[in-house]
């Protein structure tokens, strides 16, 4: 069944050392439904990727993250990447940026190790989700409940372990923010 989310607008939260194909392919997916999607970042003008053991590409930085405004959005993607996410989560604005879609009720999609800058937002308290396993004790301290599965909702969050999940993420992902759409 094909999905719309035309006028949908999905910002996508990274630094340096994301794990490219975690952005690449969800974003992709997105657009090809309809959604207009963001690449935010810390860095001004463009922000490079990690592919597996090596940098990546570099991509283009649609909105600062200083100019970013999370209202604007419809829905939130982390992609993981150890060294993007350790650089986001020592930033209070990209801390903010994520706590507020939160506050809102809008949807968040985050896989691998995108799940650690939940715990610094303080929104992991009580919810079911999964992440890559090195980081499953970071979140069940901060009071997540982790299982170990390829992807898991939990109002309006939803999580992935790995690349190797990524198509029952962005799957999961289309259907739960076209959910938001029609509520």
């Amino acid at each position: 069944m094909e999905q719309s989310l035309n006028s949908f607008k999905v910002a996508i939260l990274v630094a340096d050392g994301f794990e490219q194909v975690e952005m690449t392919c969800p974003r992709k997916v997105l657009n090809q439904n309809g959604a207009t999607t963001h690449v935010i970042s810390p860095n001004k003008d463009s922000v490079r990727g990690w592919n597996h053991l090596d940098w990546g590409e570099k991509h283009k930085v649609d909105v600062p993250l200083d100019l970013a405004r999370a209202e604007y959005y419809d829905a939130l993607l982390l992609p993981g990447g150890v060294l993007g996410m350790d650089a986001l989560r020592i930033s209070h604005k990209a801390i903010e940026f994520v706590k507020s879609f939160f506050m809102a009720h809008k949807p968040v999609a985050a896989i691998c190790h995108g799940p650690q800058i939940l715990i610094d937002a303080d929104v992991v308290l009580g919810r079911t989700l999964t992440s890559y396993v090195a980081i499953k004790h970071d979140l069940e301290n901060a009071g997540a409940i982790w299982i170990d599965q390829d992807v898991v909702t939990n109002n309006g969050l939803v999580t992935s372990r790995t690349t190797d999940d990524l198509s029952a993420f962005t799957t999961t992902m289309v259907k739960e923010f076209n959910l938001e759409i029609h509520q």
